[in-house]
């Protein structure tokens, strides 16, 4: 019996501690497999040709997004409910602009515009709509 009891002794210890690391784990997994509120994204994509930039958007904790495009800026707000997002932007910035950006530009406005729902992949942010965007936390 004394052996029992040692391995019932062992075995609620374990417990105890495997309860108590999975409760400081559920709240970074909870963080992964959120909408990422309060980060910067960058879009999936390379530069273009004779450029360094590369669209991004700082979404805030209450939704409030700026969204630097490949040429222009716009700000708006994402309203999030579940799966489901929408995005309202305002009217971009009027910068002088080369034709592809300024094309580039508008097609990343419809696609954002467009959105209906969303995931996370990993360490990416899904929009799906239409057209499909892939956003990535910064890592700096």
């Amino acid at each position: 019996m004394a052996g029992g009891k040692r391995i019932l002794h062992v075995a609620r210890r374990a417990l105890i501690i495997g309860v108590a690391i999975s409760s400081f784990a559920i709240p970074s997994f909870a963080q992964e497999t959120g909408f990422p509120f309060d980060s910067e994204l960058f879009l999936d994509a390379q530069p273009m040709s004779g450029s360094k930039r590369i669209p991004n958007m700082d979404v805030a904790a209450n939704g409030s997004i700026v969204v630097e495009m490949w040429c222009n800026r716009v700000e708006g707000q994402l309203v999030v409910a579940g799966d489901t997002i929408t995005a309202v932007l305002g009217q971009p910035t009027d910068r002088s602009c080369r034709p592809a950006e300024t094309q580039r530009d508008a097609d990343l406005l419809a696609a954002l515009n467009a959105v209906t729902n969303w995931r996370r992949e990993a360490d990416a942010l899904v929009l799906v709509g239409p057209t499909t965007l892939r956003f990535k936390e910064a890592t700096h």
